[in-house]
């Protein structure tokens, strides 16, 4: 090998290090995704909606310092940054940011979800916001252990198909209906056992025709934002897809995929009827929508 004046070995041309601020902005999404895969079924739950408005502050810091423990004996061996070693400050650290982002993810969900609206008391606030966090806290302490499973792993495929798709253009098929594949049973997994609650409904007539837009930008841009931009994924091979499976379209189709399972989950648990009018169906569908589509993106970077 020869070392250029430029410092190029080989020809090749060193890998810019990251910067770290988007490090930084990398490890707190990643928590955030771990959070959200453990704290949406939570968030669907009216009796907790109803615990935490009755809550009083003494116990609301009893709950969130046991959070904080729990969160503590979790970064001590897993916590949501690549780092395997860490000094008891930084583990420390550590936990504390990962239930200030648990909290931040809960409180922006229940906004998404009306739960919280600039006419609920800020006692209100403070009692959903706490008890939604614990969910979403150790979902961030349990990040790493989660969503990194996948890499360093082939998927499995059958002969007779793998052979079939053997060209460039069918083997980006393949990928393609893997990931959708992935995604039906990432959202079925997530979103299955919400489906057949009265809390989607509820939330469903409580939500103004405008703000459905606002929770399937929301549903969108999370889908994305775990597959695409937390790292979890490599993003080069899945750009190698070519125009018709860009981020974007992959993003739009897992996100119809995700739509097309609430559909018939509701419909399995007869919360949606052939009488019922479509703004319900639609309206219904979008709600379930956002925790199918979290267990999609799940289920594309885990399967």
């Amino acid at each position: 090998m020869v070392e250029s004046r430029d410092g190029i070995i080989g020809g090749a041309k060193p890998q810019p290090s990251p910067s770290i601020w988007l490090v930084e902005f990398q490890a707190i999404l990643q928590g955030a995704v771990g959070g959200f895969l453990f704290g949406i079924p939570l968030l669907y739950t009216v009796e907790v909606w109803a615990i935490g408005a009755a809550t009083g502050p003494r116990w609301l810091l009893t709950v969130l310092a046991t959070t904080l423990l729990g969160v503590g004996l979790l970064t001590q061996v897993e916590g949501f940054r690549q780092s395997l070693r860490l000094h008891p400050v930084e583990a420390l650290l550590e936990s504390i940011e990962a239930v200030a982002i648990g909290v931040v993810c809960a409180a922006l969900s229940l906004v998404l979800l009306r739960r919280i609206t600039l006419a609920t008391p800020l006692a209100e606030i403070l009692g959903k916001v706490v008890f939604e966090a614990v969910p979403f806290a150790l979902g961030v302490a349990l990040a790493r252990s989660t969503l990194h499973g996948k890499q360093g792993r082939n998927r499995r495929t059958t002969v007779p198909l793998a052979r079939r798709l053997a060209s460039p253009t069918l083997a980006n098929l393949r990928d393609a209906l893997i990931d959708f594949d992935a995604a039906l049973i990432g959202a079925v997994l997530i979103a299955f056992s919400i489906a057949p609650t009265e809390e989607v409904p509820l939330l469903a007539a409580s939500l103004p025709p405008l703000w459905l837009l606002l929770v399937m930008g929301a549903s969108l841009g999370l889908s994305y934002a775990i597959v695409f931009a937390s790292g979890f994924t490599d993003r080069a091979e899945r750009r190698q897809r070519g125009l018709l499976f860009s981020p974007i379209t992959e993003t739009l189709v897992a996100y119809l995929v995700a739509l097309l399972a609430s559909m018939a989950m509701l419909v399995l648990f007869q919360q949606l009827n052939p009488s019922d009018p479509w703004s319900e169906w639609l309206s219904n569908v979008l709600v379930l929508g956002l925790p199918a589509s979290i267990g999609g993106a799940a289920g594309r970077i885990l399967i």
